[in-house]
């Protein structure tokens, strides 16, 4: 009886805390204020922009290609015989001064022909001598025995002598005029006889100095192939010897790159064809080779040289060949190395300063559309005339106005008219100025 009473008066106590909970409720909706009414405005895009400012912009163009020197030389052996010296250096790699003596082949068998020659020489000119001498004997004789028939054809005439004896004397002077007549002849064939032995002896001459070999040039060894008294035949190849006071680069380029050198330059409209070599110098190009060393690029000033005869098929590319000259005399160790046959060398090319340019990033132009900021902070499409691209940067040539800002954000969607709140990236400013001097 106790425990049902005990239950009841636990439903009881219940009950207040549930209705104040219910009441408090009822006070808390009734007092709510309703929902504060917000009127609806134009949406509006944040944009990163640049200003886009005519700038002085160097066209520039690059390639790759390895070191060459440029000038290449195989000593080959032009007589024969054994090699009784050889320079204390000749080793593959070795560095050897232009006028050192290289190589000796033994000379003793080309000191004789020359001698014989010699030799034969002044024994025809004393021949020379003894046929001119006999030629005035004989010429002497050849009067007396004219003299002598024109004696005997009077006493004929005067019946004192014989027709035999005319005939004798005929007989005489035709022997002595066939005397006179042989050496004038012998005489004639000695400046031939004398041409023949001068050319051997010439011959004798050049085979002897043939068996010195000097260097060319300041030069390098390369392909090694002799030893010192080793036999060599003529017409074998001793070594080789690169020139090491200026190399070469053929870097491979493509014409949409050397395109942009020769723009804007209106003095080289319609170059004839024996002035297509100047056409570099005429653009203004400055060449540059760099190479790569990690964390530090060496840089040479070169010379422009040549442009390749040929386009390759495959890459659309022209050969360009510069030149650095002394590069061993501009080795700073640690920071520009030797330039070496074989290392592998970027080529930039600057062209002349093209003054104002309209510049813009190039990732900012799409389709040949650029997305640019009006006057009320709105989206306007322009179609614009790209004259060309370069690295990171595109050249305007119409559609943009100095001063005009050009949105550089991906703006999905972006829709004419929509309204924007600019940003200037100044970053990208800066790299656009960069650009412009031609730095890649």
């Amino acid at each position: 009886m106790n425990s049902k009473k005990q239950s009841h008066w636990r439903v009881l106590w219940v009950l207040p805390p549930i209705i104040v909970g219910l009441m408090v409720l009822l006070w808390s909706v009734s007092n709510k204020r309703p929902p504060t009414k917000v009127p609806r405005g134009e949406p509006t895009q944040t944009v990163r922009v640049i200003t886009a400012t005519k700038l002085d912009f160097t066209p520039t163009a690059q390639g790759y290609g390895p070191v060459q020197p440029a000038k290449v030389w195989a000593a080959v052996s032009q007589v024969s015989g054994r090699i009784v010296e050889s320079h204390p250096q000749l080793q593959d790699g070795e560095f050897i001064p232009q006028g050192a003596v290289l190589v000796r082949i033994d000379p003793v068998d080309y000191e004789l022909a020359l001698a014989q020659s010699n030799a034969e020489l002044a024994e025809l000119a004393v021949q020379e001598e003894n046929y001119k001498a006999s030629l005035n004997i004989e010429k002497r004789n050849l009067i007396l025995s004219q003299n002598k028939l024109q004696r005997k054809r009077k006493l004929v005439e005067q019946n004192t002598s014989s027709q035999s004896q005319v005939d004798e004397a005929e007989q005489g002077m035709l022997a002595k005029s066939m005397a006179v007549q042989n050496l004038k002849n012998t005489l004639a064939l000695i400046p031939t006889k004398k041409q023949v032995l001068q050319a051997k002896s010439d011959r004798a001459k050049r085979d002897l100095a043939n068996t010195v070999i000097h260097a060319p040039f300041n030069m390098r060894v390369t392909h090694m192939k002799i030893e010192e008294q080793q036999y060599v035949t003529k017409g074998q190849t001793l070594f080789a010897g690169d020139g090491v006071d200026r190399v070469e680069i053929k870097a491979q380029v493509s014409l949409s790159s050397l395109r942009r050198l020769f723009i804007g330059h209106p003095d080289i409209k319609g170059v004839d064809i024996t002035l297509a070599k100047k056409l570099p110098t005429m653009a203004g190009i400055r060449p540059v080779v760099r190479l790569d060393l990690g964390n530090h690029i060496a840089q040479w000033e070169a010379e422009f040289v040549r442009l390749s005869d040929d386009v390759d098929t495959e890459t659309r590319t022209i050969g360009v060949v510069v030149a650095v000259e002394k590069p061993f005399d501009k080795i700073k160790p640690g920071y520009r190395p030797p330039l070496t046959k074989g290392m592998f060398l970027q080529v930039v090319l600057h062209g002349r300063v093209q003054p104002q340019r309209l510049l813009v990033p190039r990732s900012a132009v799409r389709g040949g559309v650029l997305l640019v900021v009006d006057e009320q902070q709105r989206l306007q499409r322009r179609n614009v005339d790209v004259l060309f691209n370069q690295g990171t940067v595109s050249v305007i040539g119409s559609g943009l106005k100095s001063g005009e800002q050009v949105v550089v954000s991906d703006l999905v969607p972006a829709v004419d008219g929509m309204l924007l709140l600019p940003k200037v990236d100044s970053d990208l400013t800066d790299d656009v100025q960069a650009a412009a001097g031609g730095l890649l």
